[in-house]
């Protein structure tokens, strides 16, 4: 089972309950591996090295080499939100600001912490240059990962950053005004103000789908059927006998799937397309 890229420790731990039910409901040992980044996952199915898979990017450059078991879900939503934060002391309250700027991102291809926000940039007017792939022109821009995005802002090395809600909320006020569409949707508000350093929000998308899982489409084995029901039929109260001790349940990625399309990613497939990102051999 290939992760999303970041902190190898950190991301195991967060994904051990969606592991131990796995295998506590089928008769299956599950090995979690971490990419460096995005795109490594598809040369690890293409080369039958993984058998499943959780980020869109990867689905969405090759959708005839997965079958979808369906959308995570959280705290009962299937949405997330790409963010953007600064310093609670900087002069940055809009886009266009950041013109002249350093922007932290995540991995390049993330959709949250860099697709979406280029975008979003270039709707602003600024000129997004070749980036990802290449450098911006209005502004400079470093890619890491997620954590390493914020850690950046906190330290000084950038002026601003994009991270995903989960990321991102811990580190702002509990004070902060949320636009209607985060209220609504956002499954990380219990995590407000829990983390430091604290940023200052200046932008949120509206709410992207979470990721999918999926599994390789060439995997012949009656073990890809069996742990797609276990994905769709989880609920809160199942993947709760699964959490290992002292398990963070706010950093808890996935309860149950929701039965999505390809046409729920089309938001996404938009911005790789208007970006010039070719997901393709």
């Amino acid at each position: 089972m290939v992760l999303t890229p970041g902190t190898p420790a950190d991301t195991e731990q967060r994904y051990m309950p969606m592991k131990n039910l796995i295998e506590g409901e089928v008769d299956v040992s599950v090995e979690m591996q971490v990419p460096q980044d995005y795109s490594a996952v598809r040369p690890a199915l293409e080369s039958e090295q993984a058998e499943i898979g959780m980020d869109d990017i990867t689905l969405i450059s090759n959708p005839d080499l997965m079958d979808v078991y369906g959308t995570t879900v959280t705290g009962g939503s299937a949405f997330y939100f790409s963010m953007m934060v600064t310093q609670p002391d900087s002069d940055i309250e809009q886009r266009t600001d950041i013109e002249g700027r350093t922007m932290a991102f995540a991995d390049r291809l993330s959709t949250s912490g860099s697709i979406f926000a280029l975008y979003a940039l270039k709707q602003a007017g600024l000129n997004v240059g070749e980036a990802p792939d290449g450098d911006p022109v209005d502004f400079e821009g470093s890619w890491s990962n997620h954590d390493i995005a914020l850690e950046k802002v906190g330290n000084g090395e950038a002026d601003a950053a994009t991270t995903y809600g989960g990321n991102g909320v811990p580190h702002i006020p509990e004070d902060t005004e949320l636009p209607d569409r985060v209220t609504e949707y956002s499954t990380a508000l219990d995590t407000i103000g829990t983390e430091t350093p604290q940023f200052r929000p200046f932008w949120w998308s509206f709410p992207i789908p979470k990721q999918p899982v999926y599994t390789r489409a060439t995997w012949d084995s009656p073990l890809r059927d069996e742990i797609g029901e276990v994905l769709l039929n989880s609920d809160q109260s199942q993947i709760e006998q699964y959490y290992p001790d002292d398990y963070d349940e706010e950093e808890l990625p996935f309860t149950t799937l929701r039965d999505t399309s390809m046409e729920d990613y089309e938001p996404v497939i938009t911005r790789l397309n208007d970006l010039g990102i070719e997901l393709g051999e």
